[in-house]
């Protein structure tokens, strides 16, 4: 399967002055699989070490910082010489020995021959315990679910992904129904790796929709061997409201819809434990779109959107005869799950901050608007093929910004002030 994360793993391994990297990701996005493929790949040795529920692991580094000692513990562990020329270490699940998180800082200043990739589902959360961290000692990977390229690609339709890279929208555009029932499925299947591979193989909604619900079944679990006790329930009816939010026409979150009369203060901790763990994206309202944009964030006013578009098709029980005919019926959600759809496409792109815009009055809203360091884009996304405009081109007389994105079921066309984008080819943004 491929994963674009890897040319970026591979990116890493060429760098002169490379420090421990640690891929940051949520549960089941596919983190122990990139690593040890890379692994077998890239490297003549790979140790792989889990330190879930790993009692040796935790004796081993809470003696002694020693880099000699740490080492010669691990080729004991696992049976294998380390040279640091041609072995890539694996530490899976680090958070659960925070004293190897601290170790990384050591092997980065005392021995930086040795090649070491780290993962932690839940390491954002082990942060917030207290664990001592390197700053500055490590480099970072964020890993997703699959993107649509991605999607497109695992189901052998490279060339159609293709295309979009280089831009070629003529010859796109005369396979334009392909692609448009290749985003269906992406919208109901999504990108959990685990759920792609299966759809490969078998061409299965219904076996797509159980591996789904036995993933969010997962991290219903993990809410509660994880999370803070007083905290479990928040969580949960926090993360089943997600789907309703998103129904609305105006889709800022608002806490009286997870309980009547709740406020913010009492579901800070379950807010928190969802970002960290990556199983909810917090996009914040700007008051101005203005470089940067985080100077002009609104701490009050955001929408929540989960990891997976298909993930989210599943927890409103979507029938797939419904996404693919069309049903007036869907309409609703359509517009959520399209919105879903855009802003996981945009989490996937480097270097790029991801926020929404509206005006004071709130009359006037623009789903994304995206900071790429030089320019701020916004871009409007609509479920079909209505061109109607309105909130971008109030945005566009006021502001004057030098790009503006429509993204909705339309063809490639590139007017005066306003880019028509397929959503089909959102990605081509990171071209831009």
């Amino acid at each position: 399967m491929y994963r674009s994360a890897m040319e970026k793993l591979h990116k890493w391994k060429r760098k002169r002055n490379r420090k421990p990297l640690i891929i940051r990701g949520a549960r089941q996005v596919g983190k122990t699989w990139l690593m040890n493929n890379f692994g077998k790949n890239a490297y003549k040795n790979m140790v792989y070490i889990n330190f879930d529920n790993n009692k040796q692991m935790e004796s081993l580094f809470e003696t002694d910082m020693k880099v000699d000692r740490i080492i010669m513990g691990l080729e004991i562990y696992s049976g294998k010489k380390i040279n640091p020329e041609d072995t890539l270490l694996i530490f899976d699940e680090i958070q659960e020995v925070p004293k190897a998180l601290t170790a990384l800082k050591y092997f980065n200043e005392n021995a930086p021959q040795y090649q070491i990739i780290c993962a932690g589902s839940l390491l954002g959360v082990a942060l917030h315990k207290g664990t001592s961290f390197p700053v500055g000692k490590v480099e970072f990977l964020d890993l997703y679910p699959l993107s649509f390229v991605e999607f497109m690609k695992a189901m052998g339709k490279e060339q159609y992904a293709e295309l979009i890279d280089r831009g070629d929208f003529e010859l796109a555009g005369s396979f334009k129904q392909e692609y448009i029932e290749m985003l269906k499925q992406y919208y109901y299947i999504g990108g959990m790796p685990e759920v792609v591979a299966d759809f490969v193989e078998n061409r299965d909604f219904g076996v797509a929709r159980e591996i789904q619900e036995r993933i969010l079944d997962a991290y219903e679990q993990d809410f509660s061997k994880h999370a803070p006790n007083e905290a479990v329930p928040r969580i949960r009816m926090l993360w089943n409201s997600i789907p309703s939010q998103l129904t609305k026409e105006n889709r800022k979150f608002i806490y009286g819809l997870v309980k009547e009369g709740a406020r913010a203060k009492n579901y800070e901790m379950a807010m928190l434990w969802l970002t960290d763990c990556g199983l909810v994206h917090k996009v914040q309202r700007v008051s101005a779109p203005s470089l940067p944009l985080k100077a002009y964030e609104d701490i009050k006013a955001f929408k929540l959107f989960i990891l997976d578009v298909g993930l989210l098709s599943c927890m409103v029980r979507l029938d797939p005869k419904v996404l693919i005919d069309g049903n007036e019926l869907f309409k609703e959600f359509k517009g959520a799950l399209t919105e879903q759809y855009v802003l996981q496409q945009l989490k996937t792109m480097d270097k790029i901050a991801t926020y929404y815009w509206t005006n004071n009055r709130g009359s006037a809203e623009i789903d994304f608007i995206i900071d790429n360091g030089s320019e701020v884009i916004p871009i409007e996304v609509k479920a079909e093929a209505n061109l109607k405009a309105k909130s971008l081109k109030t945005y566009y007389e006021k502001f004057n910004p030098k790009t503006s994105i429509r993204t909705a079921m339309i063809d490639y066309k590139l007017d005066d002030w306003l880019l028509n984008l397929p959503l089909w080819a959102i990605m081509h943004i990171s071209n831009l």
